[in-house]
């Protein structure tokens, strides 16, 4: 689930192994190119973490980062 925290968006993702979660962040990577919407994200081993926000909106949660979260959330159904 997303939470809210300091006007974003966050979410911890978990996976097998380092390759999965590699895999992920390149779709992750893909989607955000084609919404022209870049989160701030990082990965240690197989967990990556995701904060969004509207940089260009004085860096607050706008319905872009909720488009993002949605997608996201498409992107992770396909490694279950």
């Amino acid at each position: 689930m997303w939470q809210t925290h300091n006007n974003q968006l966050y979410r911890k993702f978990e996976f097998q192994d380092f390759q999965t979660a590699f895999v992920f962040m390149t779709r992750v990577a893909e989607l955000a190119e084609t919404l022209k919407h870049h989160p701030t994200w990082s990965n240690t081993y197989n967990v990556v973490e995701i904060w969004l926000c509207t940089h260009d909106a004085g860096h607050t949660i706008t319905e872009k980062d909720w488009e993002l979260a949605r997608e996201i959330d498409g992107v992770l159904k396909s490694f279950n």
